[in-house]
């Protein structure tokens, strides 16, 4: 029987996207929604608290992502089932819980990009985070609503990526980091900070991003045992090219500190950028921070309303304005809260707590031989996948309790 959540534009969405660049655009698509403005401002925000202990952090980071991505991309290609539908193949309703909770960190990463839309205009402009913010609402249901200027934007975006990390590349040379001692705390940390790893990993594969690489390879065909190697090929391409650029932004925040330079406390990372790279620096980083949130706002919405407009027909029906009210509602309370930096790092921690819920439904679904067609899931995946469900959703739950209260004192 066929689960009310599959996704109806299945064949379409191939004829869009293709089954040749597919492999490279499922990897990059995961790794350009990881390196977004809430990872700019949590790596530069620790990497200011741990100096090069953050090194480590970024380390385990990586290991608990590859442990994530490598099991939700295999059973959910292997299973040809989108997350939310093995989930109601498993228990009905449980599909339903996990949009919910998808939808909910959605959100919360949807305020967080708007923050960043605004940190982004108060470069440019000087004008405050929320005015910034407002404008920028208004500017992504303009590119939402005429979709030709959005597919332009897009293609804008990705050229602005690769600015990024020449930039940041550029920057990390200037700023000339300790980089013996970074190599050495990287393995052999003199700090450790669970609210760190959470906020980390929960902002680079916690919520819809966990499932949009392997979403988007069952949307382009690409889905079976005979396709397993492309699959994992994937998976770590884009955690190598997230995790490269997260180490060369955490020595170029690490050279820039440990100059004794003290950087913005609502805007860590345009500081760096600023001093490493001068006025011109700090200018492109504007231009660059609010073109990735811009797009990230518009993107997050869309995938987290695709969650759930198959609860009810009116949801599909009235898709284009779910996603503006969502837009809209996450504007109106970043402008209510304020806090960009601290908004930007505690998306990251809901996220992060969110991630173990849905791995651990993926791992069961994984022992399921009806659901995985006689495929049997490596023992060793299978050991680090429930080793990241622990892992994480322990230091999530102290982070949230203990750790996040603290910064929004």
């Amino acid at each position: 029987m066929k689960s009310p959540l599959t996704n109806p534009s299945g064949n379409k969405t191939r004829a869009m996207f293709g089954g040749g660049g597919a492999v490279l655009g499922a990897a990059f698509l995961m790794a350009n929604s990881s390196i977004g403005p809430g990872f700019l401002t949590q790596t530069t925000v620790f990497t200011q608290q741990l100096l090069a202990g953050m090194g480590f952090v970024i380390l385990v980071s990586v290991l608990l992502d590859i442990g994530a991505q490598l099991n939700t991309w295999r059973v959910l290609t292997v299973s040809e089932l989108r997350a939310q539908d093995l989930a109601n193949a498993l228990l009905p309703g449980l599909g339903y819980f996990l949009s919910i909770l998808v939808i909910l960190g959605g959100f919360a990463f949807n305020i967080g990009n708007i923050a960043g839309c605004g940190l982004g205009m108060n470069v440019l402009t000087g004008m405050s985070f929320e005015q910034g913010a407002m404008i920028s609402c208004v500017v992504a249901l303009i590119l939402f609503w005429m979709t030709e200027i959005g597919k332009m934007l897009d293609g804008f975006t990705k050229i602005l990526g690769v600015v990024k990390i020449l930039l940041t590349l550029f920057i990390a040379f200037s700023a000339h980091p300790p980089l013996g001692e970074a190599l050495r705390q990287t393995v052999m940390p003199e700090k450790i900070s669970m609210i760190a790893i959470v906020a980390l990993v929960g902002g680079t594969v916690g919520g819809y991003i966990t499932f949009s690489g392997a979403h988007r390879l069952l949307d382009a065909g690409i889905k079976g045992t005979a396709h397993i190697q492309q699959v994992n090929r994937s998976a770590m391409s884009g955690i190598v090219i997230s995790s490269f650029m997260r180490y060369v932004l955490f020595l170029a925040a690490l050279g820039v500190v440990v100059q004794g330079v003290v950087l913005d406390d609502q805007n860590p990372p345009a500081s760096v950028f600023r001093h490493a790279a001068g006025e011109i620096g700090f200018r492109i980083f504007g231009v660059v921070l609010w073109s990735a949130a811009i797009s990230s706002v518009v993107g997050a919405a869309y995938t987290s309303v695709s969650f759930f407009k198959t609860f009810h027909p009116l949801f599909a029906r009235y898709e284009r304005l779910c996603i503006s009210v969502f837009i809209i509602l996450s504007t109106l309370i970043f402008v209510w809260i304020g806090k960009p930096k601290q908004l930007l790092i505690g998306a990251g921690v809901v996220n992060g707590l969110i991630l173990p819920i849905g791995l651990g439904i993926i791992l069961i679904g994984a022992m399921n031989t009806r659901l995985m067609k006689g495929y049997r899931h490596p023992v060793w995946m299978q050991l680090a996948g429930w080793a990241v469900v622990v892992v994480m959703g322990y230091m999530s739950v102290v982070a949230l309790a203990d750790d996040l209260p603290k910064l929004w004192k």
